[in-house]
């Protein structure tokens, strides 16, 4: 193996460059991921909306944040309007507990038979509540 030395530069300035070149390569791939992100819906949301659970109203910092979840409305993840209108933001408890709902609905639990006509109702709690109160009968 042949080392080439290139006029006018130490073994220790070409180590500089390598390790300059290498921490401009990271900056960049940085910026790159970062302008990745910004196209996400998750950063859209974030922008657009308060950091509260659409939920239990819990407030969210930079500290927690990892805590907030996007939500889509819908349940389809392939669905991201620009204008956000198919999301909301949820903490990650209330987030599983949607899925959960949706997950039982789908499931049958919870879901209503429409098959079988149900009689009304005909019980009516006020009805001698005038009496009860002994203002006539």
């Amino acid at each position: 193996m042949t080392v080439t030395k290139h006029p006018g530069k130490s073994a220790a300035s070409g180590g500089k460059n390598k390790q300059a070149d290498r921490q401009e390569e990271i900056i960049l791939q940085a910026r790159a991921n970062r302008n990745e992100r910004e196209k996400g819906y998750r950063h859209k949301a974030l922008k657009m909306y308060p950091w509260v659970c659409g939920r239990c109203t819990r407030e969210f910092t930079h500290e927690n944040l990892r805590e907030l979840t996007v939500h889509h409305r819908d349940h389809n993840h392939g669905n991201n309007p620009p204008d956000g209108s198919n999301w909301e933001l949820l903490c990650i408890y209330c987030h599983d507990n949607e899925h959960e709902r949706m997950t039982q609905f789908s499931a049958g639990h919870g879901a209503t038979d429409t098959s079988e006509e149900v009689a009304p109702a005909t019980h009516n709690p006020f009805a001698d509540l005038q009496k009860l109160l002994g203002g006539g009968e």
